[in-house]
């Protein structure tokens, strides 16, 4: 089964554009690092300015080698003042239907 990487963020009102971009290229220096990365953002339709974003991973350890690059370490440091909070999961499977 899969460990699975998730994350709610709440945008400053007004920069969900620039939070979005500032996602995307999180991601594509994630795909770069980790090529077989795989993630989904995820626009809340009720609450405008959340977002929420996963994706799986193979192993615990190829999460924290992800969350230990300089890459996401410097994205993430951009994204900060995009944001009102940030709340980072890490999810085991637990049931699937396909």
């Amino acid at each position: 089964m899969s460990v699975y990487t998730l994350g709610i963020w709440t945008v400053h009102p007004g920069r969900e554009n620039d939070f979005a971009q500032a996602w995307r290229d999180m991601a594509r220096k994630t795909q770069e690092d980790f090529p077989n990365a795989k993630g989904v953002l995820m626009h809340d339709r009720d609450v405008p300015n959340r977002f929420i974003s996963t994706g799986p991973w193979q192993s615990i350890e190829e999460v924290e080698q992800w969350r230990a690059t300089e890459g996401v370490r410097q994205h993430m440091e951009a994204i900060k003042e995009l944001l009102e909070h940030f709340e980072p999961h890490t999810l085991d499977e637990a049931a699937r239907i396909d």
